[in-house]
C-alpha cells in the first residue's frame, strides 16, 4: 500500500499541475495492482473530486470560468456520466477501454496548448456547435471507466479555438469534478453502498495522498516548474502506465 500511495501523490501531484485529476492512471495502477476492478471506478473518481475541487474553485473565485459555455458542456455530460456509472462492464472489456483511453490520453498532453490572452481564441461559430456533440460521449466514458473526462475535452477545445486558454482550463477542471460526481453516483447505484465502503476503508490512504500531491501539483505550476516540462512528464508517465495494462491482457 505504501508504493501504491506514493504513486497516487506522483500521479495527483503531475496531473494537478496541469489542471486535470488524473482518474485514468489511478484506475490503471490500482488494476496492475490487482485490486478488484468493480472498485477501481469508485476509487478512481473519488480520488478525481479530491484532486481538482480545489482547482475548481479557485478558478471560480478568479472568474475565469465561462459559465455559460462550461454549464452546457457540462449539463450533457453528467447525465451520461451517470449512465456511464451504471453500465454492466466485464474485467477486459474495462481493462482494454482503460488502457486505451491512458494511451490516448498521453497523445492529447502532447498537445501543444494555444495560449494568449482574453481577447484571443475567440469562441468561433463551429466550436460551439461542435463540442456538445463531444460532450456527452466522453461523459459516458468518464463514468464508466472512472474518469472525469476533461483530459479529452480541453484538446478539443484547444484545436478549435473555443476559447483562452485559462478559460478552457476552468471549464475541463469543471467537466471532470461534475462528471466524476454523478459517475460516481452511477457506480454506487450500481455496485451498492457496500462496496463502496469497502472501496473507501481500502483507499482513503491513496485519498489522503491524491489531495497532498494535488496540493503540490498546483504550488508547482505556479511557482517553480515550467508547464510544458511538467505536461511532457505526465504523458509519459501515462503512455506507459496505458502500455503495460494493455499488454498485460
Amino acid at each position: 500500500m505504501i508504493w501504491l500511495a506514493i504513486a497516487f501523490l506522483v500521479t495527483a501531484l503531475l496531473y494537478a499541475s496541469v489542471g486535470f485529476g488524473g482518474g485514468s492512471t489511478y484506475s490503471a495502477l490500482l488494476a496492475l495492482s490487482d485490486v478488484d476492478y468493480r472498485i477501481l471506478p469508485l476509487l478512481s473518481l473519488a480520488c478525481n473530486i479530491v484532486v481538482v475541487v480545489g482547482g475548481t474553485v479557485r478558478f471560480a473565485r478568479a472568474k475565469i470560468t465561462p459559465w455559460k459555455g462550461a454549464l452546457v458542456l457540462t449539463g450533457l455530460a453528467a447525465p451520461a456520466a451517470f449512465l456511464g456509472g451504471l453500465t454492466p462492464i466485464d474485467r477486459e472489456p474495462f481493462l482494454l477501454i482503460l488502457g486505451a483511453s491512458l494511451l490516448l490520453t498521453g497523445a492529447t498532453l502532447l498537445i501543444p496548448n494555444r495560449s494568449g490572452g482574453v481577447g484571443e481564441a475567440k469562441t468561433s461559430a463551429y466550436a460551439s456547435k461542435l463540442m456538445p456533440f463531444a460532450a456527452m460521449p466522453l461523459g459516458y466514458l468518464a463514468g464508466l471507466v472512472g474518469i472525469g473526462g476533461g483530459i479529452f475535452l480541453a484538446p478539443l477545445l484547444h484545436l478549435t479555438r473555443w476559447n483562452n486558454a485559462r478559460a478552457i482550463a476552468a471549464t475541463a477542471s469543471l467537466f471532470i469534478l461534475v462528471n466524476s460526481l454523478f459517475g460516481l453516483a452511477g457506480q454506487i447505484l450500481k455496485g451498492g453502498p457496500d462496496r463502496f465502503a469497502a472501496a473507501v476503508t481500502f483507499g482513503l490512504p491513496l485519498l489522503l495522498a491524491v489531495a497532498l500531491g494535488g496540493w503540490i501539483g498546483s504550488l508547482l505550476a505556479t511557482r517553480i516548474l515550467p508547464v510544458n516540462w511538467i505536461r511532457w512528464a505526465t504523458a509519459m508517465l501515462t503512455i506507459w502506465v496505458g502500455a503495460r495494462l494493455l499488454f498485460g491482457l
